[in-house]
């Protein structure tokens, strides 16, 4: 602490202007009283110093200890509250058109979609309100329940159909979720194969869903038996949809193959963005596949995107995962702006919506890219054909 450079000096009022003081150091030699009236003007009077009013040393601390204990009191009577409001990924949703078409009226009304993952925790306040079917084939549980290490199945949820902080893109989805997934020792969301293919049978049949959005993904090994791919082309069969992620494997390393059963021609493989646009580097490559079916066929953002987690908290994550809910959300509203798409009952209005899905992009497909980036107001707007009216076939 710096000394006080005006302790000991006495303060005494010019003659004639009392509000002008000069200082004086009383222990100056020869500095009586009758002296410095002398010299200062005030002779035959005495120049005499103003009272000086004194600070108690210790007010510093008294008046900190003082603002302490208001504070306690303010924070512990709940007066005082600052919340910070979580981060959002509105531009995931914006730079898609998501936003756009919801703007139109599109939601996802009277669609029905089913989501396997791990669960769903519905105790997330953004998703206490949404009404879904849940069937867990992991352990049984009659309520949701989220199995896997990251909550990843809530976060895959809370992009389609959350409510509040960061609204979901197609809330008004008859949803259906089942936790097929759970997480290992390793602390990665895996399940067994023939449970995933159960669960994915579910959805078509029992559940009845128009979409299923897959946001998981397994090797290919050739000569094998593919069971997810089995019953993922039973569904497609019957006319339902089926959106998959198309593998997190990308690089230089990369096989050139998206993962299973995103490769089955007919599913809508998906590869992660950024918030410019540009590709993820662990997106997984493809290439093979003919027109309108070369995969992937398309990317969605997938980095750092925001969405529900476990302890009703607001979460970043990064993957082809994400890009596919956003896809599946896009489907999901063009799918409620033209009903006829889910009336056939067989798989001729899959090709058609593929087709538009690749025309609205500009039809030049990338082994990365795919076919572009999510637009969904382009896509929707590419549906011209009723593939359901069979006049002219033969």
């Amino acid at each position: 602490m710096r000394p006080n450079r005006l302790e000991g000096l006495e303060f005494i009022p010019e003659p004639g202007e009392p509000r002008i003081l000069t200082a004086v150091d009383p222990s100056t030699v020869q500095h009586d009283v009758g002296w410095r009236s002398e010299v200062m003007g005030w002779s035959p009077l005495e120049a005499s110093p103003i009272p000086r009013r004194r600070r108690p040393r210790n007010g510093s601390l008294v008046s900190m200890a003082v603002l302490i204990a208001l504070l306690v009191l303010i924070m512990s009577q709940g007066w005082l509250i600052v919340t910070l409001p979580p981060p959002d990924s509105e531009w995931a949703f914006e730079t898609t058109g998501l936003r756009s078409l919801q703007s139109k009226g599109l939601d996802g009304d009277g669609v029905s979609v089913c989501v396997v993952d791990t669960g769903v925790d519905q105790s997330h306040s953004a998703l206490t309100g949404v009404n879904l079917t849940f069937l867990d084939l992991v352990q049984g549980s009659t309520r949701p329940v989220d199995h896997g290490s990251t909550a990843h199945g809530t976060m895959m949820v809370g992009l389609l159909v959350a409510e509040g902080h960061q609204s979901g893109a197609a809330p008004a989805v008859r949803l259906g979720v089942v936790a097929a997934l759970s997480a290992d020792e390793d602390g990665e969301n895996t399940g067994d194969e023939d449970v995933v293919a159960d669960a994915v049978d579910w959805c078509s049949t029992t559940f009845g869903a128009n979409l299923i959005s897959l946001s998981l993904g397994g090797a290919r090994i050739p000569g094998s038996r593919d069971l997810v791919a089995g019953a993922v082309r039973r569904a497609l069969a019957t006319g339902v949809y089926v959106v998959a992620a198309a593998g997190n494997d990308g690089g230089p390393d990369d096989d050139g193959d998206v993962s299973s059963p995103a490769f089955v021609p007919q599913v809508i493989a998906v590869g992660a963005s950024d918030v410019n646009g540009t590709v993820w580097t662990s997106s997984s490559r493809g290439g093979q596949g003919e027109d309108p079916n070369k995969k992937p066929e398309v990317i969605a953002p997938g980095v750092d995107v925001i969405s529900t987690g476990f302890d009703d908290g607001w979460y970043a994550s990064s993957g082809t995962s994400v890009g596919t809910v956003m896809v599946s959300a896009a489907l999901s509203m063009i799918l409620q702006a033209h009903p006829s798409l889910t009336d056939l009952g067989d798989d001729r209005c899959i090709d058609e919506v593929k087709r538009a899905l690749a025309e609205s992009l500009g039809g030049l497909h990338d082994p990365q890219r795919g076919y572009g980036v999510l637009d969904a107001e382009a896509w929707n707007a590419s549906i011209n054909v009723d593939c359901a009216d069979t006049s002219e076939q033969v």
